[in-house]
């Protein structure tokens, strides 16, 4: 019998590793013994289970207690992940043919949604420090300007943290969105812990958010795919929020992910709570600690950067002099079997949640004291990845459902992308269906491969090819 996928999660299984990356659980049982229920609980809607489509009993009970944990006035369980979420969600506060206002640097499901919801998009762009080479937060002046510019606008979306766990001013960005009497719907994916200690940086709900969507699975012990998706206000149609949500979940839901939802906000309410705050403290000491290392750079913000309102300590975001983030990430999980969540040219990413041991981190600061220790002599070269704005030829989804071409790469500049093309993680665009290729793009993905950093989107086995509008 051939089984490739369990052979090799049995490799990771025996092998001994400390995880700084998603999910949340860290591969650790919280309140129950999962063992001893699946695959007993894998079942479907038996009398007395309830129907996450028409709930009236258990699950309807289940999602006012997550509601209330929350401060949601309305909370819908999404167990198709988060991008089921962020469709739903912006289905259920937009109407095709509706322009909403989105950062560039969003997640690919935003997106989609677009596509699916046949939305148009106008961009606000995050800002580049060039300091620190890293994409930070959104001016809300910006956000304002723009919604001056086009009244047309229905909708403002925000990722809130962004992937590095930097948020911007959404309680001045909330202010000047319902100035403008507009939906504000935060992705706040990396953000589910915020509610849970006030060492962290303000919910998108507290903010002021009409609806928000949280990977419950990326910060707190809940199993991969498994998401929420809050009401904030009384701006949101609940119905055809209902509605949206049995357009794009499935028609059978898992009770296991349902389960562990609740098993999450039900441990974040008792014990999770002061184990969240221990592991900031954690988080915090290790960063000092980190800082104090010869060879290791830290980023904890920058006071000039005004688009930074706060950054969540559960993140740790370093890099070692000399070495790229990727070599980084590789040489801990090869020689340490320390697993980080991410990595690019200049940083690698610690992602700790309430399931992380004490000497999870004084490990991995072990291993990078010795990491530094035998970092090359000579470095990489210093690179500026503020990429140049790609300009929209065609809509969105126009250009999704066009007829389409292969070229090579070098040979798609000029041409109108028919594709996405995203480096995993974290998952956000280079480059959109309908916007125009140029020299610049196709540069910094040629880079990007070299260097190891997955592209998705790109065809052939040397990801050298594209798809274009024909």
């Amino acid at each position: 019998m051939k089984t490739p996928i369990l052979d090799e999660l049995n490799k990771i299984r025996k092998r001994e590793r400390v995880s700084f990356h998603m999910p949340g659980h860290k591969g650790k049982s919280t309140l129950i013994n999962w063992a001893d229920y699946i695959p007993y609980m894998d079942t479907t809607e038996l009398d007395g289970l309830d129907n996450l489509h028409n709930p009236t009993g258990i699950i309807k009970e289940s999602q006012e207690l997550a509601a209330k944990a929350f401060g949601a006035k309305k909370t819908i369980y999404s167990v198709n992940g988060t991008t089921a979420g962020i469709y739903i969600a912006l289905g259920a506060v937009t109407n095709p043919g509706d322009t909403i206002l989105i950062q560039r640097q969003s997640h690919k499901s935003i997106y989609n949604a677009a596509i699916l919801n046949r939305l148009n998009i106008d961009y606000i762009y995050a800002n580049y420090n060039e300091k620190y080479h890293l994409y930070t937060g959104i001016n809300p002046l910006d956000v304002e300007l723009k919604l001056k510019e086009n009244p047309n606008i229905s909708a403002v979306v925000i990722s809130h943290p962004n992937y590095f766990g930097l948020c911007s001013d959404i309680e001045k960005i909330a202010e000047i969105v319902h100035k403008y009497d507009k939906i504000l719907l935060v992705d706040e994916a990396h953000g589910s812990h915020f509610t849970f200690s006030d060492k962290l940086p303000v919910s998108s709900l507290e903010a002021g958010a009409d609806i928000c969507v949280q990977s419950i699975h990326k910060t707190l012990p809940s199993f991969t795919q498994t998401s929420m998706i809050h009401v904030g206000t009384s701006r949101v149609n609940i119905e055809k929020l209902k509605r949206m949500s049995s357009l794009y979940q499935t028609t059978s839901p898992s009770y296991i992910f349902m389960l562990s939802l609740e098993i999450a906000r039900a441990y974040m309410e008792d014990e999770g709570k002061y184990r969240l705050d221990k592991i900031i403290e954690k988080a915090e000491e290790l960063t000092e600690k980190l800082k104090a290392i010869d060879g290791v750079y830290v980023f904890t913000g920058d006071e000039e950067d005004r688009t930074i309102k706060y950054k969540d300590a559960t993140k740790i975001l370093f890099g070692i002099e000399n070495m790229t983030g990727t070599q980084v990430m590789k040489a801990l999980m090869e020689d340490y079997g320390i697993y980080l969540e991410m990595s690019d040219y200049y940083y690698a990413l610690a992602l700790s949640s309430v399931m992380n041991d004490e000497e999870d981190f004084d490990y991995l600061k072990k291993a990078l004291e010795d990491l530094a220790r035998r970092r090359p002599e000579k470095g990489h070269k210093a690179m500026d990845f503020d990429l140049p704005k790609a300009k929209a030829s065609i809509c969105l989804y126009e250009a999704y459902y066009s007829p389409k071409e292969v070229v090579n790469l070098r040979e798609s500049i000029g041409r109108i992308s028919a594709s996405f093309v995203i480096p995993y993680p974290p998952g956000v665009p280079l480059l959109c269906p309908g916007e125009l290729i140029s020299p610049e793009l196709v540069e910094y993905i040629e880079f990007a491969n070299q260097i190891g950093i997955e592209i998705i989107g790109l065809i052939s086995y040397n990801k050298e090819k594209i798809e274009v509008v024909k």
